[in-house]
């Protein structure tokens, strides 16, 4: 495939369902059309997808296979516009950047949609992370768990009114798993905010993946996604290990910019993070460390300039030509041009404020 080529992807719905669908943006009911990819004609069940970004003119789409029940290895994927990110990069340069870096993230591939004919335009095609996303990798599924609102933060307080949670895996929807799952879930919890702090070294290790969570924690501060901490992350329960990892998801507000295309300065969010699993392994000098020797690697190789700004590029040059075809940011194409320079500035900046604060991990 070129470097300028992406997949082209046909979706069809009827009108009297599309028109059902654009009626009532907040419906949870699929309704049923088709896809075609590569000539392949895939029935489908469809939905928006989203929260605040169900308002936006450019939807995007939540799409389940039933006929067949899977494409190459998935149940469903989805369709982000990445309406508020002008580069149309930030979520795919974080989930390949996290990968980098040792952390389960989803795959992520741009493609250009039609519906019902007519061009739609530029979508990030992001790959669930479910049962299948697992099975692909060859990984030990014990249970997913979304983090769907501010009060995933590993807290016993709510993070909407700090008020004691009713339930301890409140801010959390299980996607796979079991009612002992649950338990396991809400024990991490408690154990987090209950274990001594004498006890916390040794004691947690038997409920986190340390590491992985350290590397996860890297990933957030690198690309600044201030929502990341108690918010955008899958938590996973390895079934061989019994021990809790955690994934990205919704990085689109990263690499300089907030949620709504706004300019984040590179020196927003603390070297140190938030919640109250972060501060509580910081806290131990052993993870301080550890922690810190996983920054200085990624900022001597996967956070530079001459590591990034190949993948940057190609990205810029292979989406530019789909980019004057979507009708709803084409005129926005002097913005677009500007962004691989004003994230390769960012990854100079951001990399410079780590490294001046590496000794508040000493």
């Amino acid at each position: 495939m070129g470097q300028s080529q992406l997949p082209v992807y046909y979706l069809f719905i009827h009108p009297n369902d599309l028109k059902e669908l654009r009626g009532d943006i907040w419906c949870e009911d699929p309704i049923q059309g088709s896809l075609k990819i590569n000539k392949k004609k895939l029935d489908i069940d469809l939905l928006y997808r989203g929260s605040h970004t169900r308002k936006f003119k450019k939807k995007s789409y939540n799409i389940r296979f039933y006929q067949p029940k899977f494409y190459l290895g998935s149940k469903e994927i989805h369709l982000n516009a990445e309406y508020k990110d002008i580069s149309l990069m930030r979520n795919k340069l974080s989930f390949d950047f996290f990968t980098s870096i040792g952390v389960l993230a989803p795959k992520a591939q741009h493609v250009f949609l039609h519906l019902n004919g007519k061009p739609e335009g530029l979508y990030l095609q992001l790959e669930s992370v479910d049962e299948q996303f697992f099975q692909k990798r060859n990984y030990p599924l014990g249970a997913v768990f979304y983090a769907v609102d501010g009060d995933a933060n590993f807290s016993l307080l709510s993070d909407l009114d700090q008020d004691v949670k009713e339930s301890l895996d409140l801010g959390y929807e299980m996607k796979f798993g079991t009612d002992e799952d649950v338990g396991y879930l809400q024990e991490l919890i408690y154990k987090i905010n209950t274990l001594p702090r004498n006890e916390f070294e040794q004691s947690i290790q038997d409920y986190v993946n340390v590491n992985q969570y350290l590397r996860w924690l890297a990933g957030v501060i690198f690309t600044q996604n201030y929502d990341g901490f108690v918010h955008n992350y899958s938590l996973i329960r390895n079934k061989e290990t019994g021990l809790f990892e955690v994934s990205p998801w919704d990085y689109d507000g990263t690499w300089g910019r907030d949620v709504n295309g706004k300019v984040m300065e590179y020196d927003y969010v603390r070297i140190e993070g938030f919640n109250t699993l972060t501060a509580r392994i910081l806290d131990i000098a052993a993870f301080r460390s550890e922690y810190r020797s996983i920054i200085e690697h990624i900022l001597v190789n996967e956070f530079t300039v001459d590591y990034m700004k190949p993948k940057i590029e190609n990205l810029y040059k292979q989406l530019r030509p789909y980019f004057l075809k979507d009708p709803y940011i084409q005129h926005l194409i002097s913005k677009f041009d500007q962004e691989p320079e004003f994230i390769l500035n960012f990854i100079k900046d951001r990399s410079r404020y780590i490294s001046e604060n590496l000794h508040k991990l000493e």
